[in-house]
Order: C-alpha cells, then sequence, then structure tokens
C-alpha cells in the first residue's frame, strides 16, 4: 500500500494521511490511496483494477437514493423501527462506506459508525467531511459519529446510553452481481476478508443494544451462529434478521 497524491496541491494533506496510517509514499504496491479533488480514494493498482473506491454521500448513488429511495418505507428503515414518531438511535456496527447509515441518518436517526479497517474507515472519515461541507447533506452527516476499531471490543467497554438499535451486517461472500459491489468487493476483500467473528459480533451487540439488534444478510445466507432472530424481513439480494429486545416507544 502506498499514498499518491493526484495533484500537487494536495501533496500537504496527503503526507497527514500517509503519516497517520503509517503509509510508505512510493515503491511497489498493490493497492494506492490517492488524494485529489474529488477526495480521497483507494485504488487496486493493476491492469485488472476494478477503478477508485471512495464515499461521497454528496453526489452519486448516496444522493439518488436520498432523494428517491422511498424514505422511511424502505425495507431498512422498517427492519430498525423507524415509524410515526419513533426515530432510534443506531450503532453500526460494520460500518463499511456508510451506505445504510447516511440512509438512516437521513430519515432523522441518530448514528453512531463503527469501522475496524483504519483505511475504509479514513475513507469514510473523508466522506463525513466533505459532506458536513455541502448545504443539502451537512445536517445529515451531522447526526453521523465514526468510531474507528474493533467492533465487538467497542461495545463491550461501551460508556454512556446504549444505542436502542445495533445495526450490523458483516462481510459476507455476496453473490450480488452489481457492479458497484462487486467493484467493492474485489476491493475490499484482500483488505478486510470475511467476518469469521461475526457469532461474537452478534453477541456483543445483544449485550448492548437496549431495544434489538438487526443484522443484513444475502437473502439465502444462513443466520449468523448463536442466538435466533425472531423474524426477519426478505428483499430480492438481501434479509433482515431482527432480534427484538423491548418495543420501541416504550
Amino acid at each position: 500500500m502506498r499514498a499518491e497524491a493526484l495533484e500537487p496541491g494536495f501533496a500537504e494533506a496527503l503526507e497527514a494521511w500517509a503519516a497517520r496510517l503509517g503509509l510508505a509514499r512510493d515503491g511497489e504496491a498493490d493497492f494506492a490511496l490517492q488524494l485529489g479533488g474529488d477526495g480521497l480514494q483507494l485504488l487496486q493498482l493493476g491492469l485488472d483494477s476494478p477503478g477508485p473506491v471512495r464515499v461521497d454521500f454528496v453526489e452519486g448513488a448516496a444522493a439518488h437514493r436520498r432523494k428517491f429511495g422511498g424514505g422511511s418505507g424502505q425495507m431498512i428503515a422498517k427492519a430498525v423501527g423507524v415509524a410515526s414518531g419513533i426515530r432510534p438511535s443506531v450503532l453500526d456496527a460494520t460500518a463499511g462506506l456508510g451506505r445504510d447509515a447516511f440512509v438512516l441518518a437521513s430519515l432523522g436517526c441518530e448514528m453512531t459508525l463503527i469501522e475496524r479497517q483504519p483505511l475504509i474507515a479514513a475513507l469514510l472519515e473523508d466522506g463525513l467531511a466533505r459532506g458536513s461541507h455541502d448545504l443539502e447533506t451537512a445536517a445529515i452527516v451531522a447526526r453521523m459519529r465514526l468510531l474507528q476499531g474493533n467492533a465487538i471490543e467497542l461495545m463491550r467497554q461501551w460508556q454512556g446510553e446504549a444505542p436502542q438499535v445495533v445495526y450490523l451486517d458483516p462481510m459476507f461472500p455476496h453473490r450480488d452481481k452489481s457492479a458497484l459491489v462487486k467493484k467493492e468487493m474485489r476491493l475490499f476483500r484482500p483488505l478486510v476478508g470475511d467476518d469469521q467473528d461475526a457469532p461474537a459480533l452478534l453477541e456483543a451487540a445483544l449485550a448492548l443494544a437496549s431495544h434489538r439488534v438487526v443484522v443484513k444478510r444475502p437473502r439465502k445466507a444462513p443466520i449468523i451462529e448463536g442466538a435466533k432472530p425472531s423474524y426477519a424481513l426478505e428483499g430480492k439480494s438481501s434479509r433482515y434478521d431482527i432480534y427484538p429486545k423491548k418495543k420501541l416507544g416504550s
């Protein structure tokens, strides 16, 4: 992994990221963390590169979903318990690029995000910073707080008021054929791998959440080993396994 400034004007800011993440500025590498006018991005180097991945809450897919995605009628909203007068506080313990967290924040949920992979957390931090400077997304991003670290440890050592809902989307051998997901999975798998600790993640989530735990899975994937969900909401490609502890709004 190496760090690259795409334009000379970004060299100083890139140096700060490189120092913080312990990245070299040159030499042979399979991946590059790049900084340019569109923000921070991660690129797999080589002829078969799927292209750069960045976090963008202002334009592209996130903006389209915010404007036309179905609002509180979306399955993820129903899964976490968004309803009339109810906007639960949610801990997204497997934040990734923050897409699901952004959807829930756009609906009014106060979000805490945990991402364990430092490079992905850096992309997310950069995307949140850029989103905070845009008039349309600033109020949404203000409801998103990012923590970088091991979610199991952070949940076990949680200080302060517990989140009402803990949301988990563990890495799984995805079969999703969409170009975007394929591109991101090709990039992330060498860095992150599958979540072999999903049962421990679920156990910690159930111990912390005050009202419910929601686990997103590929539609035909098995449930996570451990406690059994009370029910599930199923879509075309995904399923939300729901572990209720207490009625929201009570």
